[in-house]
């Protein structure tokens, strides 16, 4: 089997498929108040076709593939798209992640079909705030997806909290309890300067380093942390004592984690993204549509792979991304 490398030497493994870009919440650090440009609904990828996409994926070695939005969820009978995607040879690892508010419904059949582990974003336990970065969201709802995916049986269950100055900083602590009581892993992710919202988490910007530092303040010698864990991931892995319990640091601005990337992202349009913070972007989707056969296509996935950028360039505040929104790439 051909393995995808890059120009850097790291094999790519993993990808992240957009489904869609719209989504039920509005989050202020994602989506600007004006909004954002969405695409054609006819634009979209059908499923045959996105799975087709990422069995060539497959037959190139990447074995894990997590789905992302907007919100997966808001599409369709998105577990018809699981099923076919876990039919795959070498897909071994499927993923999901959601802002959980439809996610009661859906958990026991999206386990079923091949889900086994979910990130779910919550970056508060206060119903106002919630509301507030959410434009509306409801913070009961997501704590019943999160429920319903422990039940499901889905492991881990990862809980992202984007940690905003003068916003949720001061849940930390609370966040903890909430996710130890729940057997959760918990993740604190600084904010990334992307899309035209993103010039506002400038000012909202909580390093890593003050969130770590609160982090060890509460459980002291009981912080462990975990060798290996890290990976080609980008967070920075603590347990909790001997339970189960993980606490991730994401820290994309003050320490990038560019040299053991294994990742690239294909939105619902079907564009290959190399990396969120550089303008790369192949338009495999069209391709497909305008008749390539699977050789051109892998051929022209090999010849991105290949002009996969070293890194990011978030630590600069100038650098700002403007020219895409989260919402679409799926983080």
């Amino acid at each position: 089997m051909q393995s995808l490398i890059d120009s850097f030497g790291r094999r790519i493994d993993y990808l992240r498929v957009s489904v869609t870009d719209r989504c039920n919440y509005r989050c202020f650090y994602c989506i600007p108040p004006e909004g954002v440009a969405m695409a054609a609904r006819a634009d979209f990828l059908r499923y045959e076709e996105l799975a087709r996409l990422i069995g060539l994926f497959a037959d190139l070695g990447v074995s894990k593939v997590r789905f992302t939005g907007g919100e997966p969820l808001v599409r369709r009978d998105m577990v018809a798209l699981v099923r076919q995607v876990a039919a795959l040879p070498g897909i071994d690892d499927l993923s999901l992640s959601t802002n959980a508010h439809l996610l009661e419904r859906h958990a026991s059949l999206l386990r079923e079909a091949g889900v086994s582990r979910v990130n779910i974003s919550l970056d508060t336990l206060n119903p106002v705030t919630f509301a507030k970065i959410t434009g509306g969201g409801e913070l009961a709802a997501v704590l019943r997806g999160i429920d319903a995916a422990l039940t499901a049986g889905m492991r881990p269950v990862k809980l992202n909290m984007v940690v905003m100055k003068g916003v949720n900083e001061h849940e930390i602590e609370t966040m903890l309890d909430f996710a130890v009581e729940r057997g959760a892993d918990l993740r604190f992710i600084e904010t990334m300067p992307i899309g035209v919202a993103g010039e506002k988490g400038v000012s909202r910007y909580y390093p890593a380093a003050k969130m770590l530092s609160r982090v060890r303040r509460k459980y002291g010698e009981e912080l462990i942390a975990v060798k290996g864990a890290k990976g080609a991931g980008p967070a920075s892995y603590y347990q909790i004592g001997g339970g189960p319990v993980r606490v991730g640091v994401i820290s994309a601005m003050s320490r990038h984690f560019c040299e053991g990337c294994n990742r690239v992202r294909l939105t619902a349009k079907g564009e290959l993204v190399l990396c969120l913070g550089q303008e790369d972007t192949i338009p495999l989707g069209s391709g497909l549509r305008q008749g390539c056969s699977d050789a051109e296509l892998t051929q022209v996935i090999l010849d991105a792979i290949a002009r996969k950028p070293e890194r990011h360039e978030f630590g600069k505040e100038e650098n700002i991304v403007r020219f895409r929104s989260m919402s679409a790439i799926g983080g």
